[in-house]
Order: C-alpha cells, then sequence, then structure tokens
C-alpha cells in the first residue's frame, strides 16, 4: 500500500507539471494566434492600398517632372505639386518596406505558433499518460483495500508509531555522525498567519491534481493555502522547494513548507510548529497534522 501510495502520488506530481507547462504553452498559444490574426489583417491593409496604387498609376501614368512643371500655373504652384509627389512617393517606399516586415514577422509568427502547438501536445500527451496510470493504480488499491478497510487502518496506525521511534532514532543517529546542512538563519520572515489558514482545510479530502478549496493533493494544498495570502506557488512540490529561501530543519518556522520523498521529493506539507506538520497525504486520506519525526524520507523545508 505505502509503495502504491508513493507511485500515485509520483505520478499525480508528474501530471501537475505536466499540466502547468500545458497551460503555460496554451497562453503561448493564445498569444501568438492573436499577433498572428493582427499581422494578417495589417498585410492584407497594405496589399490592398499598395495594389490600388500601381492600378492608379498604370492608368494614369506616374506624373514626372515635364508633367508637374507644364501643368503649373505659378512656381509656388509647382513647388506644392512636387512636394505633395515627392511625400506620395515616400509614402509608397515606406509601405513596401512595412509589407516586407509585416511577412517575414507573420511567417516567424507562425513557425513560432507550430513550435508551440507541438510542445501542447507533448505535454497534453503526458498528461494523459500520467492520467491513465493513476486511475489504474486508484483501481488497484481500491482492490488492495475492499473488505479489509479497519484491519489496514489498525496497521496503518501500528506502522506509523513504529516509523516514529525508528525516525527519532535515525535523527538521534544522524546528529552523531552525520553532519547537518545548515543553510543560516533565513532573510525572510516567515508566515505564520498562513498556518491558521491551513489548519482550517483540516479533513478536506485528498484528490489528485486538486488544488481546493474543498479537495487537494500534497502540492495543491500548500499552494492554495499560500495563495490566500497572496503568494503564488507552483502546482509541484519538486518546484516548490526552489519557490522560496532554504532552511534548515533546527530554524524551522510555522508557515515553512517541508518535503519528503526517497526517489526524489514527492511530497510536502507545512510546518506548524512543536515538531509537527498539516498536509494533504494521500488516496483515500484527508489533511491533518502528522509528526515531522514519523517521517524517514525527509529531504529539506523552504521559506515562500
Amino acid at each position: 500500500m505505502d509503495e502504491l501510495d508513493v507511485r500515485l502520488e509520483i505520478a499525480a506530481e508528474d501530471y501537475n507539471e505536466a499540466k502547468s507547462a500545458y497551460d503555460a504553452v496554451s497562453g503561448q498559444i493564445h498569444d501568438s494566434e492573436t499577433e498572428a490574426a493582427e499581422l494578417a489583417v495589417r498585410q492584407d491593409e497594405l496589399e490592398a492600398n499598395l495594389s490600388t496604387r500601381v492600378v492608379g498609376m498604370y492608368r494614369q501614368g506616374p506624373l514626372g517632372a515635364l508633367e508637374v512643371l507644364l501643368g503649373s500655373a505659378s512656381f509656388e504652384e509647382f513647388a506644392a505639386t512636387w512636394d505633395l509627389l515627392q511625400e506620395m512617393n515616400l509614402n509608397d517606399a515606406a509601405r513596401v518596406a512595412e509589407l516586407k516586415q509585416t511577412r517575414s514577422d507573420l511567417l516567424l509568427v507562425q513557425q513560432q505558433l507550430a513550435a508551440q502547438q507541438a510542445d501542447a501536445k507533448l505535454q497534453y500527451d503526458t498528461m494523459e499518460a500520467n492520467k491513465q496510470a493513476i486511475e489504474a493504480q486508484l483501481v488497484e488499491r481500491q482492490n488492495l483495500l475492499s473488505g479489509i478497510e479497519a484491519e489496514i487502518a489498525q496497521l496503518q496506525r501500528a506502522q506509523e508509531e513504529a516509523a516514529r521511534r525508528r525516525a527519532a532514532a535515525a535523527a538521534a543517529a544522524r546528529v552523531k555522525t552525520a553532519p547537518i546542512t545548515d543553510y543560516g538563519d533565513p532573510s525572510g520572515a516567515p508566515h505564520t498567519a498562513v498556518v491558521a489558514i491551513a489548519l482550517s482545510k483540516l479533513g478536506a479530502p485528498y484528490r489528485w491534481a486538486a488544488a481546493g478549496p474543498d479537495a487537494f493533493d500534497c502540492s495543491g494544498f500548500t499552494m492554495w493555502c499560500y495563495a490566500q495570502i497572496g503568494i503564488s506557488l507552483p502546482h509541484s512540490s519538486r518546484a516548490q522547494i526552489g519557490a522560496g529561501e532554504r532552511v534548515s530543519r533546527a530554524n524551522l518556522q510555522p508557515g515553512d513548507l517541508v518535503f519528503f520523498g526517497r526517489s526524489g521529493i514527492h511530497h510536502v506539507g507545512m510546518y506548524i510548529g512543536g515538531g509537527d506538520f498539516v498536509h494533504s497525504p494521500n488516496t483515500g486520506d484527508v489533511v491533518k497534522v502528522s509528526s515531522l519525526d514519523a517521517r524517514s524520507d525527509y529531504v529539506g523545508a523552504c521559506r515562500p
């Protein structure tokens, strides 16, 4: 069950990262489509304008210096007509130059759009693959649990207590035998106000890829809590550890994010003080408070 839950959590985090990438590239596609449409409209306008101008010159013939001179009743009229002729020629040249640049820009945007669409398809396919894996593993999990939920709950309580004792012993051993990474005193103040927000969601069910307000996965829970105080976090535990200043375990303060994983980060919770953290654990569980010492896979912390 534990191994399956870890696989589920990793698949859910993979899905979240792919979805974030898909959402980002979808926004880029929308911008590129808007820009391409605007460039296409401008290209049509310039082509129509220049076509009209060429047809007019073909029918009437271009005005040369002699025609202007012979058609003028005075020098002042000749000067004004000549200035107008020069301005028309300059405008024609400017339109031709703009048309060339517009065509070049439109081609570039179309190429960029094609690359973005290919990227979006890749991210969408990744999302779908992860979704299918998650759904299959959820069925497997339900089959494992079917009919033995009470026994499993009793075993889990015993396992958590045993894990707490092992983790405490391992922590004591690390103090004696291994150096502890010291990140120094964090420069930013802890966001203690977010703890009350997190605790207000105790009992909310875990649901993969969910980010509140009524159900959460692990990174969706911390993302939602911090969003309530105006701080944006990515929907991924792997990304969230890089979204703030690293904090040594000895310097943890309420509101800091704590991260876990044996084969890479795949779980995140929020430290609330007293050696405890609040988190949305896994499928079938709810947002709850757990002891940090009960986890043997703690890998670090950060302060958003």
